[in-house]
């Protein structure tokens, strides 16, 4: 197994990243926030407008999201003793909440320009504005990505989807500011802004989804978890698993799982059954903490739902799958 040591090192530089890409996406919010705020004026468009207030609200995000990284890498403490994980979800649901507040607001301007029949400026200051978000929203975009590919954060993943649909949102402003001032199409500024609504929303409901899951201790998908105990049944002195519990807390995965092992088998031997169960699984699922109950072999002692989720050892080179079926008569 590994030592206790490199597992906080491994937080602490996870935690270090994920800090890296939260200060990245306030820097770039300030910038983009100034340029907009600019080009707003300049122009009168409603979708500058939407782009420059999702872009206002993106900077609370991010330093919502610099928050919750930070307390998420602090160490476990005596009232914290499974981590600071969740804060990253919380986080996350901050997020999501002024996006759904940033996409009623733009909405709501876009009725208004097309009920009013306002009509905007000099679009070329909107439409360069916005060619150079793109252009920096990308570069953001993807020192994000590298960034989750190795914390899993989930707090940096709510901010990815942010700066991925402001490509789309600028985008659009650029076609509405385009269609209205250059093609005559009156209205189109308006409807633009409405879709810019529309996504921004769609994208705070799927966003929505992993934080939930993280708070409510869903378990992990049923693929991860048949590979774990794939992982697991391949000891040859294991003769079964039962009542397997799962959940993530930010970058961190919790498991907790009896297994059957001989009835005759002494104290001493069922803890190195144990110790090298969970080498294993530590060499296959690096960070993940893992606590074993070993049991005499056909013993079922726990009630509920957790009694019905058992594996029958297989030879090791088979796939075991979970199965749910009744207990042992």
């Amino acid at each position: 197994m590994s030592e206790p040591g490199s597992h906080h090192e491994r937080i602490a530089a996870q935690g270090g990243l994920n800090r890296r890409a939260a200060y990245a996406s306030i820097t770039m919010a300030l910038v983009l926030g100034g340029m907009k705020t600019w080009a707003a004026i300049a122009t009168g468009s409603a979708a500058m407008l939407g782009s420059l207030a999702d872009t206002t609200l993106d900077l609370v995000a991010s330093l919502a999201t610099l928050l919750g990284v930070w307390v998420a890498a602090m160490p476990d403490d005596h009232n914290h003793r499974f981590g600071h994980g969740k804060a990253e979800a919380l986080a996350a649901m901050f997020q999501v909440v002024l996006i759904s507040f940033s996409a009623i607001g733009i909405a709501w301007r876009a009725i208004h320009v097309w009920l009013t029949g306002e009509r905007m400026d000099d679009a070329g200051a909107g439409i360069a504005v916005s060619a150079i978000a793109i252009v920096l929203t990308l570069a953001l975009v993807a020192y994000q990505r590298r960034v989750i590919r190795r914390t899993q954060s989930v707090a940096i993943s709510t901010d990815n989807v942010h700066y991925e649909s402001d490509l789309l949102l600028n985008l659009s402003v650029i076609a509405a500011l385009a269609l209205e001032q250059y093609a005559g199409l009156r209205g189109a500024d308006a409807v633009f802004a409405l879709g810019i609504a529309a996504w921004l929303g769609w994208g705070a409901w799927n966003a929505s989804d992993t934080a939930i899951n993280q708070l409510m201790d869903h378990e992990w998908p049923l693929e991860k978890r048949e590979k774990f105990l794939e992982v697991v049944a391949q000891h040859p002195e294991l003769k079964g698993i039962h009542d397997l519990r799962t959940r993530t807390s930010g970058n961190r995965d919790f498991v907790q799982f009896h297994v059957w092992v001989d009835g005759r088998l002494t104290v001493t031997e069922a803890h190195r059954v144990m110790d090298e169960i969970e080498e294993k699984l530590s060499r296959e699922f690096p960070g993940v903490e893992v606590l074993i109950h070993p049991d005499p072999e056909g013993l079922v002692d726990e009630d509920g739902i957790g009694s019905q989720d058992l594996l029958t050892h297989v030879p090791e080179g088979e796939s075991p799958a979970l199965a749910v079926q009744g207990p042992p008569q």
